[in-house]
């Protein structure tokens, strides 16, 4: 099972910009996706961003415009830019694997997160107004 590692998170000011990492342990077998997800203080997880190895996005309604998904292939690493940050992204940063699509569903709310295969312990994302 691929192990993730996010870096990347710190604490900013309102309109501010950072880019999150994730490093996956070994490159997935094609057809792979990964995603990012968050929880903000005493809310529930919900999707962010997934990309799949057919180069299918899904970015998530609140995020479009300011936050863009991407990966490095050699080197296994997955990228979430955000700019112009907001204090309601302040949350905990997670990416998430599977060795299907199913990422895009669960970005949408339509599959539970449960089902993704591997999870990083992620890295904390803090915007001040």
């Amino acid at each position: 099972l691929v192990q993730l590692r996010e870096s990347g998170g710190g604490s900013v000011q309102s309109g501010g910009s950072l880019r999150l990492s994730c490093a996956a342990s070994e490159r997935p077998s094609k057809p792979y996706c990964m995603g990012w997800f968050r929880q903000a203080p005493g809310k529930e997880r919900e999707g962010v961003a997934a990309l799949d190895s057919g180069d299918s996005i899904t970015i998530t309604d609140s995020v479009k415009g300011r936050f863009t998904i991407s990966e490095d292939t050699a080197n296994n690493t997955l990228y979430l830019q955000m700019n112009n940050l907001k204090p309601e992204d302040t949350a905990m940063y997670y990416c998430a694997a599977d060795s299907g699509r199913i990422c895009h569903l669960v970005v949408l709310g339509r599959l539970a997160d449960n089902a993704l295969d591997a999870w990083g312990q992620g890295t904390m994302v803090t915007v001040s107004s």
